[in-house]
């Protein structure tokens, strides 16, 4: 189990990012879905709800929550690759967008790991 201890400042930062980068990626699919680009009746929007629940476990520096978030966004990388090469205009370029924020999001969720986990063993 890890500590809660306070996390240094360096693990601060890359949570900030971390969350900088859900809640982009949370707006971004919902301008997406329900203004810019809108598919259908607008039931797409729903897929947020994921990236939504993650938000509490993140702001409480949930070591479990980085985890899953970082493999559940392979499923929005693979949405934005699809509809990269399948859809013009708008959406495209949403889904370029989506593609940009999963990555980060992932490489900020990785990092805060890695950075969790190595303070954890320094203090063992």
């Amino acid at each position: 189990m890890v500590s809660p201890a306070v996390p240094d400042a360096a693990v601060r930062q890359t949570r900030a990012l971390a969350l900088a980068s859900l809640i982009a990626l949370i707006v971004q699919g919902l301008a997406w879905e329900l203004w810019i680009a809108p598919t259908g009746s607008g039931t797409l929007a729903l897929k947020v709800l994921p990236l939504v629940a993650a938000v509490p476990g993140m702001l409480r520096h949930r070591l479990y929550t980085f985890r899953w978030l970082s493999m559940a966004l392979w499923l929005y990388v693979t949405e934005a690759l699809v509809r990269s090469t399948s859809e013009h205009g708008a959406s495209q370029a949403m889904a370029v967008v989506e593609l940009v924020l999963c990555i980060a999001l992932f490489v900020f969720c990785s990092l805060y790991v890695r950075r969790r986990l190595r303070g954890v063993k320094a203090a063992a």
